[in-house]
């Protein structure tokens, strides 16, 4: 993963001429004063953490589990929100872990925060490192140090169940490893994301995320059928059964936690059947709000697409569902839907008809199996967009907002307007990509010049989106989850009483307050 920006540097490319016209002609984008930047002159803070503490460390994980050189803090440093990017990019590194330690076992886990509980210090549980809602940013007053906890080596598959379609895996596992162990037996959880390259199991887990194949295969936290999870108290192993109407489900607990009540140690994993046949196509709606009736008639009448999502006409316009194409001149009218089906064949034959007839009934065009193979295509390419993005001086940044049908297309004009007002004029898109019977996902992709302060201004955008989405019924976030970023607006979404509750959660699990501190819990 690239220390300041997305992925593997190899992959990165140029914006086509014809992208670089548009951002200078339309938003008045230039090329930042000063170049990003180099490995060698990020400035990294003094390492805090005790000797005694890292020698107590190192007896738990061995030494070589123990790192405090400069590769492994920078390399731990933040997420990649574009806020995050942009400090890296401008060799800030003030967020530095003191140390990184990588436990190989539960028993680690757990005697790992027994003694940063008892020194005190900041414990932030580290997978893939994809947050970008400030997810790995602790905070560090009053601790002792931080250490950032990679779970990188618990990477296992510990056992199938063909029975019940279960499966056991450690939090450590990329999603592409978890998707290759699990190919063996012919099977596959179906959650790809837009970080599914690099996010790993346990951060899909303690962020709930929601992939693009939602449609089909459900939410992770749909998935999610047991965990075990190491906490500074102890061991909880929970989920003795699918349901259960033994009290509230503990797993909801840890679900969405960000890490903030425990390390999640081991997930039981819902699974399904490699499908034989994969089938992607386009459609084409006059209007956002055409394609939104039809795709809410999908969600409501059974047998939806696998995958489901739908551009709004910017979107659209400039090309960004099909990031391998961005900048092809002639760019389409109109909304495009790309549909996308698997399964066994004569399940994806019978959801394909039905899809068809009702998309055909709603006003939509047929354009074939193109637009959704480029969209397969480029699925994971986004991310790599921005850096190139970021690099031409431009603020690019994305937010998700979720609501029920009847408030979706208020949301969607209210978070619009307020990015405009914050923003003045910049280029503002949108896509549903995940869809149930009662409401919708909002997915909005923001371009703008940058000043000479986009964090200053990203700050303004982020906070008059979050009033927006909050005013206007929706929730702060879908499938991000809260991090630091979304603290405040979350606050007024749950209230008084509902912080409180999370902060009891917080006091009885985590008396020292040692894990992520500053993330998810309102402080009022």
């Amino acid at each position: 993963m690239l220390w300041s920006g997305w992925g593997d540097p190899a992959r990165a490319a140029e914006l086509p001429a014809p992208v670089r016209e548009l951002l200078t002609e339309l938003l008045g984008v230039r090329p930042p004063a000063a170049p990003a930047a180099t490995f060698g002159e990020v400035r990294l803070p003094p390492a805090a953490l005790p000797p005694a503490v890292l020698a107590a460390l190192a007896a738990v994980t061995g030494e070589e589990h123990v790192r405090a050189d400069d590769d492994a803090r920078i390399r731990h440093t933040r997420g990649k929100s574009t806020p995050d990017l942009l400090l890296m990019r401008a060799g800030d590194a003030s967020d530095a872990p003191d140390a990184v330690v990588l436990p190989g076992s539960h028993e680690e886990v757990v005697e790992v925060l027994r003694l940063c509980a008892e020194h005190r210090v900041a414990v932030v549980p580290f997978g893939g490192g994809t947050s970008v809602v400030g997810g790995l940013t602790p905070a560090r007053r009053g601790y002792a140090g931080v250490v950032a906890l990679d779970l990188g080596r618990l990477d296992r598959l510990r056992s199938v169940d063909p029975v019940s379609m279960t499966a056991d895996l450690e939090p450590g596992l990329r999603a592409p490893q978890a998707e290759r162990l699990l190919a063996g037996h012919g099977l596959t959880l179906g959650h790809f994301p837009q970080s599914y390259e690099y996010a790993t199991l346990g951060g899909f887990a303690a962020a709930r995320s929601s992939g693009q194949a939602s449609a089909g295969y459900g939410r992770f936290d749909d998935m999610v059928v047991g965990m075990t999870v190491a906490t500074p108290r102890g061991t909880l192993e929970i989920g003795r059964a699918p349901k259960s109407a033994a009290g509230p489900d503990l797993r909801q607990v840890f679900l969405g936690s960000e890490g903030a009540f425990g390390v999640i140690t081991s997930l039981r994993l819902r699974v399904h059947r490699a499908p034989a046949v994969r089938a992607y196509e386009g459609w084409r709606f006059e209007t956002f709000a055409a394609g939104t009736a039809a795709l809410r008639r999908l969600a409501q009448e059974g047998a939806p697409p696998t995958v489901l999502r739908l551009s709004d006409e910017t979107e659209t316009m400039v090309g960004l569902a099909k990031p391998t194409d961005l900048g092809t001149p002639g760019g389409d009218s109109g909304c495009l839907v790309v549909a996308g089906f698997e399964g066994a064949p004569g399940d994806v034959a019978h959801r394909r008809e039905h899809a068809a007839a009702l998309l055909v009934e709603a006003g939509g065009v047929h354009l074939g199996p193109e637009p959704g193979e480029k969209w397969a295509q480029g699925r994971f390419s986004a991310p790599y967009l921005r850096d190139s993005l970021l690099a031409a001086g431009a603020t690019v940044e994305t937010l998700e907002t979720a609501c029920f049908w009847a408030d979706l297309p208020r949301l969607y004009d209210a978070v619009r307007l307020a990015l405009h007002g914050a923003l003045g004029s910049p280029l503002v898109m949108c896509h549903i990509s995940h869809v149930y019977a009662t409401g919708a996902s909002l997915y909005f992709t923001v371009v703008t010049a940058q000043t000479g302060d986009p964090l200053a201004q990203w700050a303004a955008a982020k906070r008059a989106a979050g009033e927006a989405i909050v005013g206007a019924g929706g929730t702060i976030s879908h499938h991000h989850g809260v991090g630091r970023d979304h603290l405040e607006a979350y606050a007024a979404e749950i209230g008084d009483l509902g912080g409180e509750i999370l902060r009891g959660i917080k006091e009885r699990l985590d008396p020292a307050g040692i894990l992520n501190p500053g993330v998810l819990i309102p402080v009022y």
